[in-house]
């Protein structure tokens, strides 16, 4: 893998990363249903090119981390959420994620956020131990909140001071 880099997203990226979220997509952090066709848009009202970070290399996005409102309430706009992360299958172990991390974090201060925060699925074990390692505690947990793949599956929040 060549330099990576770290960009804001752009309306052209909109049909790789919903490429990318499709082929990546599993019970293991999504909640919803894979997708079938047709498929919804990537970007829409709550989640626009200028929310998402991309990660790419050699040309080609390796993962995105998209970055929203936890609320649409004024007594919340000091905090952001991680409202969707994907790296790649190829790209796995190779610090894409942990980059894609660090640089949401520095946006949502940029941003002017004071709390950053995030809700995984308890069974993803390598994502929690990736946020843990970024400065993430867990705040709260739902137990038994999806049933996933026949299993029931605890909705894990956590969060960070920026």
């Amino acid at each position: 893998m060549s330099q990576l880099s770290i960009r804001l997203a752009l309306p052209d990226d909109e049909e790789e990363l919903a490429r990318l979220e499709r082929a990546e997509w599993s019970p293991l952090h999504d909640v919803l249903p894979e997708q079938q066709p047709p498929y919804r848009p990537f970007f829409d009202e709550r989640h626009l090119p200028d929310d998402c970070l991309v990660a790419e290399a050699d040309r080609r996005i390796l993962g995105y981390i998209r970055l929203g409102f936890p609320t649409g309430l004024e007594a919340s706009a000091h905090v952001r959420q991680i409202q969707g992360f994907v790296v790649s299958a190829r790209a796995r172990g190779r610090g894409v994620g942990r980059a894609l991390i660090r640089a949401i974090t520095e946006e949502a201060r940029r941003r002017g956020a004071r709390r950053l925060t995030l809700r995984v699925l308890g069974h993803n074990t390598p994502a929690r131990g990736l946020y843990e390692s970024e400065g993430f505690a867990v705040e709260g947990v739902l137990p038994e909140e999806f049933l996933l793949a026949g299993e029931y599956v605890d909705d894990v929040l956590m969060g960070r001071s920026l």
